[in-house]
């Protein structure tokens, strides 16, 4: 007997992280990268900046994919931190929540609140940081959530604060509600994983 949520693994393929100066500016952003094995796709979760390319490389080697094996890219917003990488991954579909860039070629746009992706993985509306924000629920071993900005740092979450670049204050903190009650372990849009409960 084979469980579907045994067949759903996350893979970090690189941990992002953001530089400040000493006034508190930001200096730099790379966002953490994730693939998502599930329903015999390979989904990558943000694709960075071209500076974080080479540690993205070496993930693949090390997990034994190669980046044009990955079919779908799911963008958590439109930023450049998020999406520096899109070129490498020539044969994924794109999809993003309605309110991105429009110039991402070929990008399938995602109207609704929910949009299941496969068994298991979901696109969740979570407004606030900017307006097409998305999460990415998946139901694997336990519940796990790509935050995207949505959680930018574990800090955000844990003292419920909206991130500091927002479009909607109110709808950040919800955002971060949901988020708290669905999930188990977050991978936040520019740190390491954490477990919340």
């Amino acid at each position: 007997l084979t469980l579907a949520w045994l067949m759903i693994q996350l893979d970090i393929l690189c941990i992002g992280f953001l530089e400040r100066d000493e006034e508190g500016e930001l200096k730099a952003a790379h966002s953490t990268s994730t693939l998502i094995r599930a329903d015999g796709r390979n989904i990558v979760v943000d694709t960075s900046t071209e500076y974080m390319w080479p540690a993205i490389k070496t993930s693949f080697r090390q997990i034994g994919i190669f980046p044009n094996e990955v079919d779908t890219i799911i963008l958590t917003h439109t930023h450049s931190d998020h999406t520096g990488n899109l070129k490498r991954y020539p044969k994924a579909k794109v999809l993003v929540h309605k309110g991105g860039k429009s110039e991402i070629k070929d990008a399938v746009v995602i109207d609704e609140e929910e949009y299941e992706v496969c068994p298991g993985v979901r696109m969740v509306h979570t407004p606030g940081h900017c307006t097409e924000e998305t999460s990415v629920f998946v139901d694997a071993d336990r519940h796990y959530v790509c935050a995207g900005d949505a959680v930018p740092l574990e800090g955000n979450l844990r003292e419920d604060k909206a991130p500091t670049l927002n479009t909607d204050r109110r709808l950040a903190l919800e955002s971060i509600d949901r988020i708290r009650r669905y999930a188990d372990v977050v991978i936040p849009g520019h740190g390491a994983p954490f477990v919340v409960r």
